[in-house]
């Protein structure tokens, strides 16, 4: 029997009527887990995505290490070719194994924030050009790797860019395991990575290693970025990992608070994301990149709230200039 889409053919609003009535199916137990759509599918791994992002993201920009982040998102890369090229059955045909290439891009991203760190440290360079020169040299050794040899296995593209469309329910289990390990990591050390944060003096003063969570981050947001490269690729996951908090950061200044608007706002742009690309695709027969669609949302948001909250700051001004 062929494969149907409930949401083929389905404009923007007729999206969201066939998932609310397909969500109280699963919740009333008339569908099951193998009845899942390639859409839905996509929804969750890249809410889970989003949600994973936001978590890492929150402390990264608090703790101004984003470009270390961007540094590890590049410099997996690497990784990934390198377990491609060493498990490839022969020079013209490849059997991708996707667990291999995790491990070997979760430790790619462990080193580069080792490396990073060691030149900091012994070679006395700034933590900026640090990040520059180790980023640039790997990211560039995978890219040469790509170009040279896997030229006819498409995987270069693939993993540069994501493609949402190839998504599987494997997928899923995979991202859900990354998310439910930054969720737990987080909860156990909440405190710790608090204090870390906001004041490393007194962290140090209490006993608490700085060095140590930051490496644990460092290797939460290699899992994340691993997790993401199937959907999203390595170019854009950077946005799912800041673009979520620099919005919840103009919306309040209360931790916990701004974690639950990041986490919302990547979640919300997901399912926007798919549920437009499917609009895009029914209405005008063009197919965009859902990954791409997603981000430019998340672009969006950031943008409006700027906005909203630049009005807000005019309307104080002035109502506070009449007064007087």
């Amino acid at each position: 029997m062929p494969y149907f889409n409930p949401y083929s053919a389905q404009t923007f609003f007729g999206f969201f009527a066939v998932l609310f009535t397909r969500l109280f199916g699963f919740l009333t137990g008339s569908l099951g887990w193998q009845d899942i759509a390639s859409d839905e599918i996509q929804m969750l791994v890249l809410s889970l995505v989003a949600a994973s992002s936001a978590l890492v993201g929150t402390f990264l920009i608090l703790r101004r290490m984003t470009m270390l982040a961007n540094s590890i998102s590049h410099t997996i890369l690497l990784g990934i070719i390198s377990a491609f090229l060493l498990t490839r059955d022969n020079f013209f045909h490849a059997t991708i194994d996707i667990q291999v290439m995790l491990w070997a891009a979760l430790l790619t991203g462990v080193a580069t924030a080792f490396l990073t760190q060691f030149l900091v440290k012994v070679a006395r360079l700034q933590e900026d050009a640090s990040t520059g020169l180790v980023f640039t040299s790997l990211f560039a050794l995978g890219i040469v790797l790509v170009t040279v040899m896997t030229r006819s296995a498409h995987i270069g593209a693939e993993v540069v860019m994501g493609n949402v469309d190839s998504l599987q329910k494997e997928d899923c289990e995979l991202v859900f395991i990354i998310f439910a390990m930054n969720i737990v990591l987080f909860l156990l050390f909440f405190k710790e990575y608090t204090l870390t944060t906001f004041d490393a003096g007194l962290a140090r003063t209490l006993g608490f290693s700085t060095t140590f969570f930051n490496y644990l981050l460092m290797i939460q947001v290699s899992a994340t970025v691993v997790g993401a490269f199937r959907a999203v690729g390595v170019l854009m996951v950077l946005a799912f990992i800041t673009a979520p908090a620099l919005t919840a950061r103009l919306l309040t200044h209360k931790l916990k608070t701004l974690i639950f608007w990041a986490v919302a706002l990547g979640v919300a742009a997901s399912i926007l994301g798919v549920a437009l690309a499917r609009h895009i695709l029914s209405v005008y027969d063009v197919a965009l990149s859902t990954g791409g669609l997603v981000v430019c949302i998340l672009s969006a948001m950031y943008a409006l709230a700027v906005a909203t909250r630049g009005l807000g700051d005019t309307y104080w001004k002035f109502s506070a200039a009449k007064s007087k």
